[in-house]
């Protein structure tokens, strides 16, 4: 390990494009002891990330720019700038765009080690050959990481909200 950073710039780090959702790399676990990482999610406006149950980490975001609505468990809310949206281990959970602009969260993920998901997926995000190869593969990272995945939610929000899952 080089030498320990204590100023990130608003511009330092690498990226993926997740179909709708981006991930920005700020701290890796390598920098806290794998403690946490935080990364930053720009979202386009009528996004909706795919329901999901963490076994590892929970994920605490603050929301930096536009609205973002969340659903943990039987719990949902539109949260805004200065707003904090936590997402607990065990509990199944996701997030959107809830504007017409687009949002930005910072996500803290506790222990680290999920960051290496995201960065895992924007290689699958450029080389999957179709859909059904990219869900295969997201569906086995998951496993790798302990992330499953549901459908729960997903009519209800998007009809609700005129809202678009990922990818979509």
């Amino acid at each position: 390990m080089g030498a320990l950073r204590f100023v990130v710039e608003p511009d330092e780090g690498t990226s993926v494009w997740l179909a709708g959702l981006g991930v920005d790399f700020k701290i890796w676990g390598e920098e806290t002891g794998n403690q946490f990482s935080v990364v930053e999610h720009p979202i386009e406006p009528g996004r909706l990330v795919p329901p999901h149950v963490h076994s590892r980490e929970d994920e605490f975001s603050y929301v930096l720019q536009g609205r973002v609505g969340a659903r943990v468990g039987d719990e949902e809310a539109t949260a805004g700038p200065g707003s904090y949206i936590l997402k607990p281990r065990g509990i199944l959970h996701t997030f959107w765009n809830a504007g017409p602009e687009p949002a930005r969260i910072l996500e803290i993920i506790s222990p680290a080690g999920f960051e290496r998901f995201f960065e895992a997926m924007g290689t699958v995000g450029e080389t999957a050959a179709d859909p059904a190869e990219f869900l295969q593969r997201r569906a086995e990272l998951g496993e790798q990481y302990g992330l499953g995945f549901s459908d729960a939610w997903v009519a209800e929000l998007t009809s609700r909200y005129q809202l678009r899952l990922l990818g979509e």
